[in-house]
């Protein structure tokens, strides 16, 4: 029953946007699955990662040759690129976001054109529709790109500060 509560105005929201409106929350979708990798890496094999590569670091006795200075900075990349891992994805995923919206505006002013076509415009109720196909579209597509750029700006702060903390961990002193 709660279920049923639920579903029907999400329904109707997603009827009322039209069929980019289903491309937009998939869009959005995918761009959530792909931050929440990003925060599951952070969270259980970021650790690990780092305690690797610095316990290889560590078992080595000598650390001041060239080959040790490029043994170091092989593996501070490895761990920088495990950590930038899918980032292009999401932000290309939020640029695309608002622009799936701008579709979604494009189609629904189309629909009321054609309505005023048929109809004259004076007919307000007939031209509805279209222009709820026209902003809703619009609204998603920013509100995914604004929780988007949020969840971003959080992951590369991390990251920051990761790739900060990997350069202090691997020391050339004994």
């Amino acid at each position: 029953m709660i279920f049923g509560e639920v579903y029907e105005p999400v329904y109707l929201f997603m009827e009322r946007g039209g069929d980019v409106l289903y491309a937009i929350f998939g869009l959005i979708l995918l761009l959530w699955l792909f931050v929440l990798e990003r925060a599951g890496y952070f969270a259980f094999s970021h650790r690990n990662a780092m305690q690797r590569a610095v316990s290889e670091w560590e078992a080595r006795t000598e650390r001041k040759s060239w080959a040790a200075h490029q043994i170091r900075e092989d593996l501070i990349a490895s761990l920088r690129s495990d950590l930038e891992a899918n980032m292009t994805t999401i932000k290309m995923l939020i640029g695309m976001a608002p622009l799936f919206g701008l579709l979604g505006t494009v189609t629904g002013m189309i629909e009321v054109f054609d309505v005023m076509a048929f109809f004259g415009n004076g007919s307000p109720k007939a031209m509805a529709s279209g222009i709820s196909k026209a902003t809703i579209p619009t609204m998603a597509g920013m509100v995914g790109a604004l929780t988007g750029v949020f969840a971003q700006s959080m992951l590369e702060r991390y990251i920051k500060r990761e790739k900060i903390r990997i350069e202090d961990r691997l020391t050339f002193d004994h």
